[in-house]
């Protein structure tokens, strides 16, 4: 079956059909209406005031700022509402970065309603920093990346670090797993380790895309193999403080790559968390590595197409209103 063929297919259930429609409007109009769309990924960041250590030697297409005109530009044509991902800005910056969200949250002028906040978990200053936002709704948890070259090993797993993550659970808050896929197992001890706090494992736990395929001349071949990170996403999966985020993968899509590319990683952890315990995440601005957000969108919608429809509404709203308490 061709592309072309494949989305015709999709465009008959509901949801793939409204999400479809836009992306390819000659197809007809099968759906009144376009289906609510809870992006749980929404990165902003502004280089004229903050410090992004991370962009240093990134392409050029991140190394600009991203602002909510251009999120509206990206998502023109969908229903969509967010909740902001820290952007991993310099340690010092965490309070500005925060406050400045929870403006932009509280303003009711923007797609975006809540925020999980960046955090040095096992510094200790973060008792009393995330104290500043116990019972503030619009903060829904907590992230601190951990897949750089210089997170070691078992990072996660030291005691200052689970103490943190157990801290967030006491504020009701939850904590946002972004690790190297072969640390995968690390995450899956820590959410053991903290069963009072609810995780969200970030870019379904960050395959290399080139382990579901024959390595190509010239690649470099995985770290892992797909067994290795099916296991461990399993290991995550079980325990039942967790939810597995769809997103990220779009960004290590490679030239020419589609849907057939993401879908090993995506119909995997779909299957591994269950119906109940997915959402998904646009990753943008970072998705522009791989694809448009509206291409990953439309991505997921085809390989989700044949999914039961209340399944497909979970992924793109129920869930992440549900498990993120928004206000829509």
């Amino acid at each position: 079956m061709n592309r072309r063929s494949f989305i015709r297919n999709a465009a008959k259930t509901t949801l793939a059909s409204a999400i479809l429609k836009c992306l390819h409007p000659d197809l007809g109009a099968a759906s009144a209406g376009l289906p609510l769309i809870v992006d749980t990924h929404q990165h902003l960041w502004d280089l004229s005031s903050q410090k992004l250590p991370w962009l240093a030697g990134a392409p050029d297409v991140l190394n600009r700022s991203y602002t909510t005109d251009d999120y509206l530009v990206a998502t023109h044509g969908f229903k969509v509402k967010a909740v902001y991902m820290e952007v991993d800005v310099a340690p010092e910056q965490h309070v500005k970065e925060a406050e400045h969200i929870l403006a932009l949250a509280e303003s009711g002028t923007t797609p975006t309603l809540a925020a999980v906040i960046g955090g040095s978990v096992a510094s200790p200053e973060f008792p009393a920093y995330i104290a500043k936002y116990h019972g503030n709704a619009r903060i829904k948890g907590v992230r601190q990346v951990l897949h750089g070259d210089k997170t070691p090993a078992g990072y996660c797993l030291q005691e200052n670090f689970v103490h943190g993550v157990k801290l967030l659970g006491t504020h009701g808050m939850s904590f946002d797993l972004c690790m190297r896929a072969v640390d995968l197992m690390d995450a899956a001890k820590l959410a053991a380790k903290c069963p009072n706090t609810r995780f969200i494992l970030d870019h379904c736990g960050n395959p290399d895309l080139k382990c579901f395929r024959p390595t190509r001349n010239g690649e470099e071949k995985p770290k892992h193999t797909a067994d290795q990170w099916k296991r461990a996403v399993d290991a995550i999966a079980r325990n039942k403080n967790v939810i597995g985020k769809i997103s990220g993968v779009a960004a290590s899509l490679p030239p020419g790559g589609d849907a057939s590319d993401l879908a090993p990683a995506v119909n995997h952890c779909l299957d591994a968390f269950g119906p109940d315990r997915v959402v998904f995440g646009g990753d943008w601005p970072v998705c522009l590595l791989g694809a448009k957000l509206d291409r990953w969108i439309g991505f997921l919608s085809e390989i989700i197409s044949t999914r039961p429809a209340l399944d497909q509404e979970k992924l793109w709203s129920k869930n992440a209103v549900q498990h993120y308490s928004l206000k829509i």
